[in-house]
């Protein structure tokens, strides 16, 4: 296991966490060390992973120095960052228990283990960005595990005996790894590939010179004693840079742009209707969008000409063995990031937001958190709120906020819940 103060961690705008809840970089199970709380991204290059890690490092998740693969019918990529507790040669928790459950296409869980909850959301065979978080509270697990819940159409089901929650399953993660493969994180910088060929081939060709040279050294006729004069070589002392992480709100998407995409994106889904299929909510974060819907009455060659002539490229499209829901995923092909500076502290930023919603007569709700970013400790005010006004309505209120980040929009049946962090001096 990591050390405690390497182990417990806050989110530092990473998406793998939610909103500044504590987490925790590893558990262990039968005496072996698990990495979870991995940010995960659509992997393009299967060939070279290792590119789209590098550049991944440089402009998603910035100083991220480990990796791994998840391959399948949607290969992803996984990284992480060793200050945050993670080291090379862990095994990846996230990998293990989807290639055990193969089965499952759509899986929402929570496993209890040493270092807390650990909480898996898989859909369409792709670990959500915020699907992967160990964390160090039961109540956040379990209010992660209750929000998605909400979503239907879930292959596969799994919460602590304890919680009681009904049509849930109980696994043993120790059964769930037994059967799943062994994926382990990698230095992203590491050669690899054609690159430690070339060093291979340089090292032999050294030593070969090396032998043939104390070979005539030694042992071949002299016939002139030369006399060598060597020059000590100066040992050149790097000074090691420490690594200056960016504070969350240097890189973060920008409000505008997600309320404006959210709002198209869901009204049009919303309005793809079909006789006897009822649509389940939709959910819209930086990362793109998902719905379902589920049948009543009629076929299911009705759902999928709808979706034909809806004009939308779908990534992923789930249905159901009985073909009575229909799930699909909507990415965003891009994401318009910008540094928004916070300009409130923590008591100016509450009174301000209080004393707006009661003028408008509204409640939402408000909770103090911190985030960890490389050695520093950032304070945030984390909001809900539910609305039947969208995000066109919202977007002059919300975009007045510096610092402020939208973590996921989601609607169902004429409701906008807006979940979000705002970032404090």
């Amino acid at each position: 296991m990591a050390e405690d103060e390497d182990n417990t961690l806050l989110d530092a705008d990473d998406p793998s966490a939610e909103g500044s809840k504590e987490w925790a970089s590893s558990f262990t199970v039968d005496g072996v060390q698990y990495a979870a709380s991995i940010f995960w991204e659509s992997l393009q290059n299967v060939e070279a992973p290792f590119l789209d890690a590098k550049e991944a490092a440089e402009n998603v998740l910035v100083g991220a120095d480990l990796f791994c693969v998840k391959h399948g019918k949607s290969p992803q990529l996984g990284l992480a960052l060793s200050s945050q507790g993670f080291k090379k040669g862990m095994k990846v928790a996230a990998v293990a228990a989807v290639t055990a459950m193969s089965d499952a296409s759509s899986l929402l869980a929570v496993f209890k283990v040493d270092a807390g909850y650990w909480y898996l959301c898989v859909r369409n065979d792709v670990i959500l960005s915020d699907g992967d978080v160990l964390f160090v509270k039961e109540e956040d697990a379990r209010e992660q595990f209750m929000s998605m819940l909400s979503v239907p159409d879930w292959s596969r089901k799994i919460a602590p005996e304890e919680w009681g929650i009904d049509e849930t399953e109980q696994k043993s993660l120790s059964e769930v790894f037994a059967q799943g493969l062994d994926v382990q994180l990698e230095k992203i910088n590491a050669l690899r590939g054609a690159e430690l060929a070339i060093v291979v081939v340089l090292s032999i060709a050294a030593g070969a010179w090396l032998v043939m040279f104390i070979a005539n050294t030694f042992f071949a006729t002299k016939t002139q004693e030369n006399k060598v004069v060597t020059r000590r070589a100066q040992k050149k002392v790097v000074k090691e840079v420490e690594k200056i992480v960016p504070a969350p709100w240097e890189s973060m998407v920008d409000t505008e742009w997600l309320l404006d995409n959210c709002r198209d994106r869901i009204q049009a889904l919303v309005a793809i209707s079909t006789p006897g299929w009822v649509n389940g909510g939709v959910t819209c974060s930086a990362s793109g969008v998902v719905t379902s819907w589920r049948r009543e009455m009629g076929r299911l060659s009705w759902i999928e000409l709808a979706l034909s002539y809806s004009g939308m490229t779908f990534t992923n499209k789930t249905i159901d063995p009985r073909g009575t829901s229909v799930t699909v995923s909507l990415p965003f092909q891009s994401v318009k990031k910008v540094n928004s500076i916070p300009t409130k502290n923590m008591t100016q930023l509450r009174n301000m937001i209080n004393d707006l919603f009661q003028t408008l007569n509204m409640s939402i709700s408000l909770t103090e958190g911190q985030v960890r970013a490389g050695k520093k400790v950032y304070g945030s005010l984390n909001f809900r709120l539910n609305s039947t006004y969208d995000p066109n309505v919202w977007k002059p209120m919300l975009t007045k906020f510096s610092g402020l980040k939208v973590n996921n929009i989601r609607y169902n049946n004429g409701v906008w819940n807006y979940e979000g962090t705002i970032y404090v001096q």
